[in-house]
């Protein structure tokens, strides 16, 4: 009986006296031809592909996309960004179908003058100055394009990294081979996993290897008689290996509702980091088992961590800020930056360490406060100053970033986990995560608050924008015929 009626139901619902002419039709936009459709909506995809391959966050990459298709008659798209795909749907009306297009991000290189010579193009072609095919070849070329300076300079820009860490970490009191020692290791890690990545090596194990190297480098050291103890030398190397990570981008997603990509994100950043603590581990255990404890110069006390000390307390700062902002350019400079962004990048990291060592030694903030309010600074300023040289926002947040990175609590929770057994471990990792979180969360906020101050400072927008550290603030109205 229930099946009859059910058949019944279905025949029903069939049989409808509803006709074409009476329903209520929605026309969509008037679209150029197909053929040009598919050519924008590709030409969309690659340009997203290319920014979060760099990092750029999810309402970044829609807001370009948007502003893309807009510039070319396309009014009407929905852009759907997740961590490893992107998809774009073209609406028509109810009467036809809409077109779709979805692009796999596969690769992640950081190349900050592919990203930035792209967003040159996207203000092209918002300002209605190139057509879609021009475009489209001008972004063949830009993706064709070799990095613009050789591998071996990104590697010594690590390494000059690792060594500015080093002096930031260890104020004007580390020992001088402390920076050689940090450098001639993440030199060394950048090229093993130069080559683990060409034999296409999952990152968890890169980040293990890279981990395990500067560790045991830092701890021979140490037992050789170079350097007293090997904290400073493995933190600053840890920051490197995190330095990488799109901890920026995670929290960008997060806040502005793109969970999803935000999951991703933090997933990534989680299970690369395991990687690199076991590695850290894996060379602890095992010196600790070869030598000894005592052989590799223990641990540091933690009240120490993330603090320096010089010889004269009026020289503090000074070195704060020029370490940082070496770290900082070096870091910019391995990303393929060009001279430009690579200046403002280094102001960036000098501004971040000097707010950071004036909140943490003169205020006395804590330090997970210290650093929110410094890369807050950082990512308000740097944002301002990034917009009117018109260079890519995301540049001077990432490496703005990269000095506070927390490499030395990082390091001294692992020691204390897996050298002296002490559970208090897990608190002082808990610790190197809130920091990393802060960080993230202060560039974001500083980057919010630029949003009036872009738009003219004496007319205050009614309605803030999203965050935006890559490619047009707002999406374009114009279109082009």
């Amino acid at each position: 009986m229930g099946f009859t009626q059910r058949a019944r139901g279905v025949l029903r619902r069939r049989d409808s006296t509803e006709t074409a002419g009476t329903r209520n039709v929605v026309y969509g936009p008037e679209l150029p031809d197909e053929s040009t459709v598919h050519l924008v909506m590709d030409l969309g995809l690659r340009i997203g592909e290319v920014q979060m391959a760099s990092g750029a966050g999810a309402s970044d990459v829609s807001a370009t996309i948007t502003a893309v298709t807009g510039a070319y008659g396309i009014p009407h798209c929905e852009v759907d960004v997740i961590y490893t795909s992107i998809t774009v749907s073209c609406y028509r009306g109810t009467e036809f179908l809409p077109i779709t297009s979805l692009r796999v991000v596969r690769n992640r290189s950081l190349d900050y003058t592919r990203l930035a010579e792209v967003e040159a193009l996207v203000r092209r072609i918002t300002e209605s100055s190139i057509s879609a095919s021009d475009a489209y070849a001008e972004l063949d070329r830009i993706t064709a394009a070799q990095h613009p300076f050789p591998r071996w300079v990104a590697t010594l820009a690590w390494a000059g990294m690792a060594a500015s860490l080093s002096v930031l970490l260890g104020g004007g009191n580390a020992p001088p081979m402390l920076p050689l020692v940090a450098a001639g290791a993440t030199a060394l890690v950048d090229r093993v996993g130069r080559l683990l990545n060409q034999r296409a090596l999952p990152g968890f194990f890169q980040q293990t290897v890279g981990g395990a190297i500067a560790t045991s480098i830092a701890l021979t050291s140490v037992a050789a008689g170079w350097l007293p103890n090997a904290a400073l030398a493995v933190a600053a190397s840890i920051i490197v290996l995190l330095s990488g990570m799109t901890v920026v981008g995670s929290m960008q997603d997060a806040i502005t509702g793109y969970n999803v990509t935000a999951a991703g994100r933090i997933a990534e950043i989680a299970l690369t980091s395991a990687g690199l603590i076991a590695g850290v581990v894996l060379a602890l255990y095992s010196t600790t088992q070869i030598l000894g404890a005592d052989s590799i110069g223990g641990g540091i006390a933690v009240e120490d961590i993330g603090s320096a000390e010089v010889g004269y307390s009026v020289l503090y700062i000074p070195v704060q800020a020029i370490a940082g902002a070496s770290a900082a350019a070096c870091f910019a400079l391995a990303g393929y930056s060009q001279p430009r962004p690579l200046i403002v990048a280094g102001a960036g990291g000098a501004m971040t360490a000097s707010v950071y060592a004036v909140a943490t030694s003169l205020a006395g903030l804590n330090t997970i406060l210290a650093s929110a309010m410094a890369t807050t600074v950082v990512g308000f300023l740097g944002g301002i100053i990034a917009r009117r040289l018109r260079i890519p926002a995301l540049v001077v947040a990432v490496s703005g970033v990269a000095p506070l990175l927390p490499g030395l609590a990082t390091y001294r929770g692992l020691y204390q986990l897996s050298v002296q057994g002490d559970p208090g471990g897990l608190s002082t990792l808990m610790l190197a995560a809130a920091t990393g979180l802060a960080l993230g969360a202060g560039v974001v906020l500083g980057e919010y608050l630029t949003q009036p101050v872009r738009t003219r400072l004496g007319r205050l927008e009614r309605r803030m924008a999203r965050p935006r550290m890559s490619g047009p603030l707002r999406p374009t109205r114009r279109r082009l015929d």
